[in-house]
Protein backbone atom coordinates (compact mmCIF):
# COMPACT_ATOMS: atom_id res chain seq x y z
CA UNK A 1 0.00 0.00 0.00
CA UNK A 2 1.29 3.49 -1.21
CA UNK A 3 0.02 6.72 1.03
CA UNK A 4 1.12 10.21 -0.60
CA UNK A 5 0.45 13.10 2.30
CA UNK A 6 -0.06 16.56 0.87
CA UNK A 7 1.79 19.38 3.55
CA UNK A 8 2.14 22.64 3.53
CA UNK A 9 4.80 25.03 5.07
CA UNK A 10 2.71 27.83 6.65
CA UNK A 11 3.92 31.07 7.75
CA UNK A 12 4.18 31.31 11.64
CA UNK A 13 0.72 33.44 12.15
CA UNK A 14 2.53 36.01 14.08
CA UNK A 15 5.23 36.58 10.99
CA UNK A 16 2.81 37.23 8.04
CA UNK A 17 3.75 40.27 5.53
CA UNK A 18 1.96 40.86 2.16
CA UNK A 19 4.01 41.24 -1.12
CA UNK A 20 1.91 44.70 -2.00
CA UNK A 21 2.35 44.03 -5.68
CA UNK A 22 0.92 40.66 -6.04
CA UNK A 23 -1.20 40.74 -2.54
CA UNK A 24 0.66 37.20 -1.91
CA UNK A 25 2.23 36.05 1.14
CA UNK A 26 6.50 36.85 1.28
CA UNK A 27 7.30 33.56 2.69
CA UNK A 28 11.26 34.19 1.86
CA UNK A 29 12.82 35.11 5.67
CA UNK A 30 9.43 34.16 7.49
CA UNK A 31 9.93 31.68 10.22
CA UNK A 32 7.70 28.74 9.35
CA UNK A 33 5.89 25.49 10.31
CA UNK A 34 3.99 22.98 8.57
CA UNK A 35 0.58 23.67 8.30
CA UNK A 36 -0.84 22.23 12.22
CA UNK A 37 -3.59 20.25 10.70
CA UNK A 38 -1.22 18.74 8.10
CA UNK A 39 0.93 16.87 10.70
CA UNK A 40 -2.31 15.10 11.87
CA UNK A 41 -2.97 13.39 8.11
CA UNK A 42 0.99 12.79 8.78
CA UNK A 43 0.54 10.76 11.84
CA UNK A 44 -2.80 9.34 10.38
CA UNK A 45 -0.27 7.49 7.75
CA UNK A 46 2.05 6.35 10.37
CA UNK A 47 -0.70 4.71 12.11
CA UNK A 48 -1.89 2.95 9.27
CA UNK A 49 1.64 2.17 8.27
CA UNK A 50 2.52 0.58 11.77
CA UNK A 51 -0.41 -1.44 11.31
CA UNK A 52 -0.73 -2.58 7.92
CA UNK A 53 2.26 -1.81 6.59
CA UNK A 54 2.91 0.83 3.85
CA UNK A 55 5.40 3.31 1.89
CA UNK A 56 4.42 6.62 3.18
CA UNK A 57 5.54 9.84 0.90
CA UNK A 58 5.08 13.24 2.31
CA UNK A 59 4.55 15.76 -0.80
CA UNK A 60 4.62 19.68 -0.99
CA UNK A 61 5.03 22.48 -3.36
CA UNK A 62 7.15 25.54 -2.46
CA UNK A 63 10.53 27.20 -2.57
CA UNK A 64 13.76 25.54 -1.67
CA UNK A 65 13.06 26.22 1.83
CA UNK A 66 9.90 23.87 1.98
CA UNK A 67 12.54 20.96 2.51
CA UNK A 68 12.63 22.19 5.97
CA UNK A 69 9.02 20.73 6.37
CA UNK A 70 9.86 17.57 4.48
CA UNK A 71 12.33 16.58 6.79
CA UNK A 72 10.36 17.15 9.94
CA UNK A 73 7.65 14.44 8.30
CA UNK A 74 10.39 12.37 7.59
CA UNK A 75 12.05 12.68 11.35
CA UNK A 76 8.43 11.79 12.56
CA UNK A 77 8.44 8.52 9.81
CA UNK A 78 7.67 9.16 6.75
CA UNK A 79 9.77 6.86 3.82
CA UNK A 80 10.10 9.49 1.34
CA UNK A 81 9.98 13.55 0.60
CA UNK A 82 8.89 14.98 -2.44
CA UNK A 83 9.48 18.61 -3.26
CA UNK A 84 7.36 20.25 -6.25
CA UNK A 85 9.57 23.31 -6.94
CA UNK A 86 9.24 25.99 -10.10
CA UNK A 87 9.07 29.04 -10.45
CA UNK A 88 6.27 28.79 -12.75
CA UNK A 89 4.15 27.67 -9.58
CA UNK A 90 4.80 30.65 -7.94
CA UNK A 91 1.32 32.30 -6.72
CA UNK A 92 -0.78 29.77 -7.65
CA UNK A 93 -4.40 29.97 -5.79
CA UNK A 94 -6.43 26.85 -4.83
CA UNK A 95 -7.52 25.66 -8.09
CA UNK A 96 -3.59 25.79 -9.85
CA UNK A 97 -2.31 24.21 -6.29
CA UNK A 98 -4.95 21.20 -6.46
CA UNK A 99 -4.28 20.68 -10.13
CA UNK A 100 -0.54 21.14 -9.74
CA UNK A 101 -0.42 18.65 -6.52
CA UNK A 102 -3.09 15.94 -8.18
CA UNK A 103 -0.46 15.87 -11.23
CA UNK A 104 2.35 15.01 -9.29
CA UNK A 105 0.19 12.24 -7.56
CA UNK A 106 -0.69 10.84 -9.93
CA UNK A 107 2.82 10.53 -11.12
CA UNK A 108 4.07 9.14 -7.74
CA UNK A 109 0.77 6.84 -7.52
CA UNK A 110 -0.68 6.08 -4.26
CA UNK A 111 -3.83 3.97 -2.83
CA UNK A 112 -4.22 6.56 -0.34
CA UNK A 113 -4.09 10.47 -0.49
CA UNK A 114 -4.25 12.37 3.17
CA UNK A 115 -4.31 16.21 3.87
CA UNK A 116 -4.89 18.27 6.31
CA UNK A 117 -8.48 19.61 6.35
CA UNK A 118 -7.60 23.28 5.61
CA UNK A 119 -4.16 25.51 5.65
CA UNK A 120 -4.29 28.14 8.53
CA UNK A 121 -3.25 30.64 6.29
CA UNK A 122 -5.81 30.27 3.98
CA UNK A 123 -8.08 29.06 5.75
CA UNK A 124 -10.07 27.60 2.22
CA UNK A 125 -10.40 23.80 2.78
CA UNK A 126 -10.78 23.74 -1.32
CA UNK A 127 -7.03 21.88 -2.03
CA UNK A 128 -8.21 18.72 -0.59
CA UNK A 129 -11.36 18.03 -2.32
CA UNK A 130 -9.70 19.53 -5.57
CA UNK A 131 -7.07 17.18 -5.91
CA UNK A 132 -9.83 14.53 -5.79
CA UNK A 133 -11.50 15.97 -8.46
CA UNK A 134 -8.72 16.05 -10.54
CA UNK A 135 -7.68 12.58 -9.93
CA UNK A 136 -11.43 11.71 -10.42
CA UNK A 137 -11.33 9.66 -7.30
CA UNK A 138 -13.71 9.69 -3.92
CA UNK A 139 -13.02 12.01 -1.30
CA UNK A 140 -14.50 12.23 2.18
CA UNK A 141 -13.50 15.09 4.09
CA UNK A 142 -13.06 15.99 7.87
CA UNK A 143 -12.12 12.50 9.31
CA UNK A 144 -12.70 12.30 12.65
CA UNK A 145 -11.60 8.19 13.46
CA UNK A 146 -9.89 5.72 10.89
CA UNK A 147 -12.19 2.57 11.76
CA UNK A 148 -10.96 -0.13 9.10
CA UNK A 149 -8.40 -0.02 6.17
CA UNK A 150 -8.13 -3.03 4.02
CA UNK A 151 -6.56 -3.47 0.04
CA UNK A 152 -9.19 -1.93 -1.60
CA UNK A 153 -11.38 0.06 0.89
CA UNK A 154 -11.47 2.40 4.23
CA UNK A 155 -14.18 2.91 6.85
CA UNK A 156 -13.73 6.17 7.94
CA UNK A 157 -15.72 8.56 11.03
CA UNK A 158 -16.92 11.65 9.36
CA UNK A 159 -17.17 14.88 11.99
CA UNK A 160 -20.54 16.64 11.22
CA UNK A 161 -21.83 19.29 12.75
CA UNK A 162 -24.22 16.77 15.26
CA UNK A 163 -22.13 13.95 15.53
CA UNK A 164 -20.72 11.97 12.83
CA UNK A 165 -21.24 9.84 9.82
CA UNK A 166 -19.54 6.61 9.44
CA UNK A 167 -18.35 6.11 5.38
CA UNK A 168 -17.34 3.47 3.50
CA UNK A 169 -14.74 4.09 -0.05
CA UNK A 170 -12.62 2.22 -2.53
CA UNK A 171 -9.21 2.93 -2.74
CA UNK A 172 -7.86 4.87 -4.20
CA UNK A 173 -9.33 7.72 -1.96
CA UNK A 174 -8.63 10.97 -0.49
CA UNK A 175 -8.72 11.70 3.02
CA UNK A 176 -9.34 15.24 4.66
CA UNK A 177 -8.35 15.16 8.65
CA UNK A 178 -9.21 17.22 11.49
CA UNK A 179 -7.36 17.29 14.66
CA UNK A 180 -9.67 15.09 16.55
CA UNK A 181 -8.58 12.51 14.70
CA UNK A 182 -5.43 11.37 16.69
CA UNK A 183 -2.37 13.29 18.36
CA UNK A 184 0.79 13.44 15.97
CA UNK A 185 3.77 11.66 17.33
CA UNK A 186 7.33 13.42 18.08
CA UNK A 187 10.29 12.74 16.16
CA UNK A 188 12.46 9.99 17.34
CA UNK A 189 16.43 10.47 17.67
CA UNK A 190 16.65 8.34 14.66
CA UNK A 191 14.30 9.82 12.52
CA UNK A 192 15.62 13.01 13.29
CA UNK A 193 19.22 11.59 11.86
CA UNK A 194 17.68 10.25 8.61
CA UNK A 195 16.33 12.88 8.05
CA UNK A 196 19.25 14.88 7.97
CA UNK A 197 21.17 12.51 5.44
CA UNK A 198 17.84 12.07 3.10
CA UNK A 199 17.60 13.19 -0.62
CA UNK A 200 14.59 15.14 -1.46
CA UNK A 201 13.17 14.61 -4.69
CA UNK A 202 12.69 17.32 -6.57
CA UNK A 203 10.04 17.80 -9.35
CA UNK A 204 9.42 20.15 -11.69
CA UNK A 205 6.69 21.40 -14.42
CA UNK A 206 8.79 19.82 -17.15
CA UNK A 207 9.19 16.49 -15.12
CA UNK A 208 4.75 16.24 -14.78
CA UNK A 209 4.67 17.31 -18.59
CA UNK A 210 2.51 20.51 -17.16
CA UNK A 211 0.77 23.23 -18.89
CA UNK A 212 2.21 26.33 -17.26
CA UNK A 213 -1.32 28.06 -18.55
CA UNK A 214 -2.67 26.39 -15.61
CA UNK A 215 0.20 26.94 -13.48
CA UNK A 216 0.73 29.64 -11.00
CA UNK A 217 -0.81 33.69 -10.96
CA UNK A 218 -1.27 32.57 -14.68
CA UNK A 219 -3.18 29.77 -14.28
CA UNK A 220 -5.64 30.89 -11.50
CA UNK A 221 -8.76 31.65 -12.14
CA UNK A 222 -8.95 33.65 -8.92
CA UNK A 223 -7.38 36.57 -8.22
CA UNK A 224 -6.85 38.47 -5.13
CA UNK A 225 -7.48 42.36 -5.48
CA UNK A 226 -6.87 43.63 -2.02
CA UNK A 227 -5.23 42.44 1.32
CA UNK A 228 -5.43 44.76 4.32
CA UNK A 229 -5.17 44.13 8.30
CA UNK A 230 -7.97 44.56 10.46
CA UNK A 231 -8.33 48.20 11.96
CA UNK A 232 -7.66 47.44 15.88
CA UNK A 233 -9.87 49.25 18.17
CA UNK A 234 -9.81 49.43 21.42
CA UNK A 235 -12.83 50.61 23.14
CA UNK A 236 -14.61 47.68 24.37
CA UNK A 237 -16.97 47.64 26.81
CA UNK A 238 -17.05 44.26 29.37
CA UNK A 239 -20.46 43.54 30.54
CA UNK A 240 -20.64 41.99 34.06
CA UNK A 241 -23.23 39.78 36.17
CA UNK A 242 -25.74 36.84 35.08
CA UNK A 243 -26.46 36.26 31.91
CA UNK A 244 -30.00 38.37 32.23
CA UNK A 245 -28.25 41.11 33.37
CA UNK A 246 -25.35 40.74 30.51
CA UNK A 247 -28.55 40.49 27.97
CA UNK A 248 -30.38 43.50 29.08
CA UNK A 249 -27.10 45.72 29.52
CA UNK A 250 -26.68 44.78 26.05
CA UNK A 251 -29.92 45.45 24.27
CA UNK A 252 -29.55 48.82 26.01
CA UNK A 253 -25.66 49.56 24.57
CA UNK A 254 -27.30 48.73 21.18
CA UNK A 255 -30.55 50.94 21.59
CA UNK A 256 -28.08 53.77 22.41
CA UNK A 257 -26.32 53.59 19.21
CA UNK A 258 -29.46 52.96 17.38
CA UNK A 259 -28.13 49.15 15.97
CA UNK A 260 -31.89 48.28 17.65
Amino acid sequence: MKIIVCIKQVPDTAEVRINPQTNTLIRDGVPSIINPYDTHAIEAALAIKDVHGADVTVLTMGPPQAEAALREAVAMGADDAVLLTDRAFAGSDTWATAFTLAAAIKFLGCDIALCGKQAIDGDTAQVGPAIAEFMDIPHISYISKIEAVSADAITVCRLMDEGYDVVQAPLPVLLTVVKELNRPRMASLKGKMRAKKIEIRKLTSLDLSLDKNNLGLEGSPTQVKNIFAPEIKKDRIVIGGTAEEQTDELISILKAVKCL
